[in-house]
């Protein structure tokens, strides 16, 4: 498969939402309320040619510098846009003629529409695996996010050393994809239909995690998963057995990361002042903070709290200058319940 083939589907093929064959471009997931009022000021032209399999957009975002791959129409970047507020940024990128045209064109009616002096958007014509052709300063966004496109690049190792590369030093890579539960023939890769629908292009969920760590990130961190269903039947036919789940990861820049959860006694104590998580912040599908109790964390996960931009919202207890081993009770980042997982591989404390 090549970018020509995917620009077709997504410039010429698909015209709507209403166009695609599967549910695998399609978010499921409920939209949080605080939420629900930004979607209602996006673009209906805008909204009509999203093809997104989860919700990117993470919390304490006031101000930062965030980058969308594979932008499309803009509808995540138009989100976002209300969400880092006028003192933030949100670059788009994208290689579809199609899409960049409706993104570009309605820049100012949401720059107005959100009742900003200037617009916070803008929107690149690129490729997600040339990252370092566009001009963007290495190491000078917040966060990074994705919806449903680094299935359909053909070299997913260079996105991901890409956006590393981008992202400052506890920044992240929010992203939402489809995985397959094995790694598909070859010949589904090739079939422009599969790939364009999200699944010919689906990597297996343990290249990926040696891909992200590859990459230089050591701890990828499952935040949400659900399985996908493929009830369009030519389509199930030519996948055989292979089953296939939208899964939504984060992946933190930073240094000290280990390779397991590694147990130095530590805690911490969220103040429950994330705005839009008042009761309880969810860092990944292992780790929701209850406001005000004391919860024992392994190394890994005091760092992408510590070191991150969630500092000032919890009281940090202990250090690491005592190991007490292998943090107990590890839990899973992979997009499958345990009955799914034979190999019981972990990698994020719970």
């Amino acid at each position: 498969m090549d970018h020509d083939s995917v620009k077709l589907y997504y410039g010429k093929v698909l015209k709507t939402t209403d166009d695609l064959k599967t549910s695998a471009c399609c978010t499921a997931d409920s939209m949080p309320a605080h939420l629900k009022p930004m979607a209602a000021k996006i673009h209906p032209e805008v909204s009509s040619k999203y093809y997104g399999c989860g919700l990117v957009c993470p919390s304490e975002m006031t101000g930062l510098r965030v980058l969308d791959l594979g932008a499309g129409s803009g509808r995540d970047a138009y989100m976002l846009a209300q969400l880092v507020g006028e003192t933030g940024e949100v670059v788009g990128v994208d290689m579809t003629d199609e899409q960049l045209d409706v993104a570009r064109r309605h820049v100012d009616w949401h720059g107005q529409k959100f009742g900003y002096a200037k617009p916070n958007t803008r929107f690149l014509q690129g490729y997600i695996e040339r990252l370092g052709d566009l001009g963007l300063e290495p190491g000078s966004f917040d966060v990074i996010v994705s919806n449903c496109v680094i299935n359909l690049s053909i070299d997913k190792p260079a996105v991901l050393k890409g956006a590393f590369d981008l992202l400052k030093p506890g920044g992240e890579l929010y992203f939402s994809d489809v995985y397959a539960d094995r790694r598909l023939d070859i010949d589904l890769a090739k079939d422009p239909e599969l790939y364009g629908e999200c699944l010919g292009g689906a990597l297996y969920w343990h290249d990926f995690l040696s891909l992200a760590k590859g990459a230089g990130f050591f701890d990828p961190r499952l935040v949400t998963s659900r399985p996908l269903d493929v009830n369009n039947e030519a389509i199930r036919r030519k996948l055989g057995a292979a089953k296939f789940f939208s899964a939504t990861y984060r992946l933190f820049k930073l240094d000290g990361l280990e390779p397991a959860c590694e147990d130095y006694g530590q805690a911490v104590i969220y103040k429950g002042t994330v705005a839009e998580e008042p009761d309880m912040f969810v860092l990944d599908e292992h780790h929701h903070i209850e406001k005000g109790r004391i919860f024992p964390v392994c190394g890994n996960t005091w760092r992408m709290l510590a070191d991150t931009r969630f500092a000032p919202h919890f009281t940090f207890v202990g250090n690491f200058d005592t190991h007490y081993g292998i943090f107990p009770g590890c839990g899973t980042s992979i997009p499958f319940t345990s009955a799914d997982d034979p190999t019981g591989t972990s990698g994020a404390c719970c």
